[in-house]
């Protein structure tokens, strides 16, 4: 059997027995005499036995086969119940005239199927989830404290009275099924069991349910991960009934009703129930909404309630009850409505942070965002005004940066679990924002996470923001490393090659000019050697110039020189198309130059195609450079080599970029974008 049909399967019995049990309540005669002996909702009992059946297919399928057996007891129990008060109220019509036994005795059943259900929680408590007690101390208290609990329900289970689980059992002279008959008398002092009774249910109360209730509080401090969600969902529970419990005293000045303590068993077995399975809400959640939206709903309950009663004694009996209505109204809107309102809204924002406010979190980050400088303190601004919204401890906001390393800003002390959410800017990860993984104030409904959406999205532009000032920094940062070492480079090659060569040349020249009346013919030799050692210094000085920019370009132009190096292309034909261009910054050319060589030279290497076309135009204040062949194409899962990288990396030094596609007739285009508007360094700037 499966683990939902071994769920199903107590959960569909439970409901049907329920399901009967109310059905036959609902034909009932409700002044019949099974009323007035046995009182109390039969629904109650019926949702009980049901919620009872649902944990006991949990614990089945979790394999907690001990323990479902046990809940199973609770369950028959409570659906016993239920079944024989509907018998009762709807057979009892009328008071007996024969013989009462068999009628005392299903009352006695009743009884006891009534109380046992009640001792569920005394149990569930201290064995939940894994069913072992607690160790050290604990577990002989918990055993101390579940056993007064099922002691205290023995004097009710003999003492033929109410059978309402607050116990006040007496005699009941009126009733003529239990005329004549006295209570048990306690063994202590002949003192009567109606009077002690109160005492003992009292002490288990006040005692022994908070002993118990202690119990999953430690469990949870000690545990971790799927243990954790499961004691989350008991200590949900206890909340939920304890809110319940404050909110039926201030209504109606009462203490726990019966009602309220078997819906209480029904809330504790669903929870129970729900741990174990798991669920999509989690149960940290629900208790973290549970104490805030629950405890102000109960707040503003009570404060309610007192206003009017102050109000309703202050005005007194001198007014008519029209006139005192029409006050109570008056004053409630004009006085304590706004009062209420603003004491919830501070109630809120120590709680929960500013996250009522979307609009105020909003734009109190874009006036952060404004004031603060590029970098790190744009993204401490993010990191304080998350921080203020959802009133978190700590908040960091992380942005990757070239070469592995992370930029980071942080607020607070950083947590034992965190969670990492993605900055995304344009479909693509720039950074994370964390957060406390826990914690009443890091539960997010769905408008706190539109919030943090808006909030992601401004911190995204600041994530871009910062990564773009750090390339820049680094780009500076390698401009003059970059410019330095060219410097070296070009120092070192006039100092040892280029100056020896003209000290030589000098040295040669004089020789000649010394052996010219003496000996001409030597002297014509020495002219000779020195010219060829200038020819050769002259080379040296046009690498150096090639070095520095191709000379084909100043020569021959942009257009001519990409014809000249598709003439060098061998097998390929190479075709140029240029419109007219005019005129481009020397740092556009270059960059086209080397781009459009660069393709041609992955054309000629890997493409195996015959003819191969480079299209120079301007568009939009940008030169397209597009070189396309007839080749084989690119391979989807090909990773991109040196020669693609150089492309874009040169591209994107002037702000450009490059595109490369592979059309269905096939080959390959290579465009790159280059803006024209490239701003020309001042030759004091180059000196610099």
């Amino acid at each position: 059997m499966n683990r939902r049909a071994t769920v199903l399967l107590p959960t569909v019995g439970g409901l049907l027995v329920g399901g009967a049990a109310v059905a036959v309540e609902l034909v009932a005669d409700d002044g019949s005499f099974g009323h007035q002996v046995v009182p109390g909702g039969v629904w109650i009992y019926a949702v009980v036995g049901a919620a009872l059946a649902v944990l006991t297919g949990a614990l089945a399928a979790t394999g907690r086969g001990r323990l479902a057996l046990g809940c199973s007891v609770f369950a028959v129990s409570a659906l016993t119940a239920a079944l024989l008060r509907a018998h009762l109220h709807w057979s009892l019509t009328a008071p007996p005239t024969g013989s009462t036994a068999g009628l005392l005795a299903e009352i006695w059943v009743v009884k006891v199927t009534t109380l046992i259900p009640q001792l569920f929680v005394s149990f569930a408590l201290v064995l939940y989830p894994d069913g072992r007690l607690p160790g050290g101390r604990w577990r002989r208290i918990s055993v101390a404290s579940v056993a007064y609990s099922v002691c205290s329900g023995i004097p009710q289970i003999l003492g033929p009275g109410t059978l309402d689980p607050v116990p006040v059992v007496g005699t009941d002279p009126g009733n003529s099924v239990f005329e004549g008959r006295h209570v048990l008398v306690a063994p202590v002092v002949g003192a009567p069991l109606e009077w002690w009774m109160p005492v003992i249910a009292l002490f288990a109360i006040v005692v022994a349910l908070p002993l118990q209730l202690y119990v999953p509080f430690l469990r949870w401090c000690a545990s971790t991960g799927a243990e954790r969600e499961q004691l989350y969902w008991v200590l949900w529970a206890v909340v939920a009934v304890g809110l319940c419990a404050l909110a039926d005293t201030i209504i109606r000045e009462g203490t726990l009703d019966a009602w309220l303590i078997t819906l209480g068993t029904a809330l504790f077995a669903l929870a129970m129930a729900a741990g174990l399975l798991g669920t999509r809400v989690s149960g940290e959640a629900m208790l973290t909404h549970t104490v805030v939206y629950g405890g102000l709903w109960v707040l503003v309950l009570a404060l309610d309630l007192a206003f009017l009663s102050v109000l309703t004694f202050a005005l007194g009996d001198s007014l008519a009850q029209q006139d005192v209505i029409l006050a109570v109204l008056f004053c409630s809107a004009v006085i304590y409505a706004p009062v209420r309102a603003a004491l919830w809204r501070v109630v809120r924002r120590v709680l929960l942070g500013q996250r009522e406010n979307p609009y105020d979190v909003v734009a109190g980050l874009a006036a952060g965002l404004e004031q603060a400088d590029e970098g790190r303190d744009q993204l401490q601004a993010v990191a304080r005004a998350v921080g203020r919204a959802f009133g978190v401890s700590y908040v960091a906001v992380e942005v990757e940066r070239s070469g592995g390393s992370r930029t980071t800003a942080t607020v607070g002390t950083p947590p034992q679990d965190v969670r990492r959410l993605p900055i995304a800017y344009r479909g693509r990860v720039v950074g994370r924002l964390v957060l406390p993984a826990r914690g009443l104030r890091t539960r997010l409904n769905r408008r706190d996470e539109a919030l943090l959406s808006d909030l992601i999205r401004q911190a995204a532009v600041a994530a871009r923001t910062t990564q773009l000032a750090d390339a820049l920094q680094d780009n500076r940062e390698r401009l003059v490393l970059t410019r330095e070492e060219e410097r070296r480079r070009l120092r070192r090659d006039l100092h040892d090659g280029l100056g020896p060569s003209l000290g030589g040349a000098v040295f040669q020249l004089d020789a000649a000019r010394l052996a010219v009346d003496r000996d001409p013919e030597a002297a014509v030799r020495q002219l000779q050697a020195t010219e060829t050692h200038l020819l050769g210094v002259m080379d040296d000085v046009r690498r150096l110039v090639s070095d520095l920019r191709p000379p084909a370009l100043d020569s021959l132009g942009l257009v001519a020189a990409l014809r000249q190096q598709g003439e060098l292309v061998a097998g390929l034909d190479v075709r140029v198309v240029a419109a007219p261009l005019g005129h481009l910054p020397a740092a556009v050319e270059v960059a086209a130059y080397r781009i459009a060589g660069e393709a041609l030279t992955n054309v000629a290497r890997h493409a195996q195609a015959r003819r191969c076309t480079i299209r120079l135009a301007v568009e939009d204040g940008a030169l397209l450079v597009e070189v396309a062949d007839d080749g084989t194409g690119i391979a989807a899962d090909r990773e991109a080599g040196v020669g693609l990288l150089s492309l874009r990396e040169r591209a994107d030094e002037l702000g450009g970029r490059v595109e490369i596609t592979c059309p269905p007739t096939g080959g390959t285009v290579v465009r790159a974008w280059l803006p024209t508007s490239v701003v020309t360094p001042q030759p004091e700037e180059l000196l610099a």
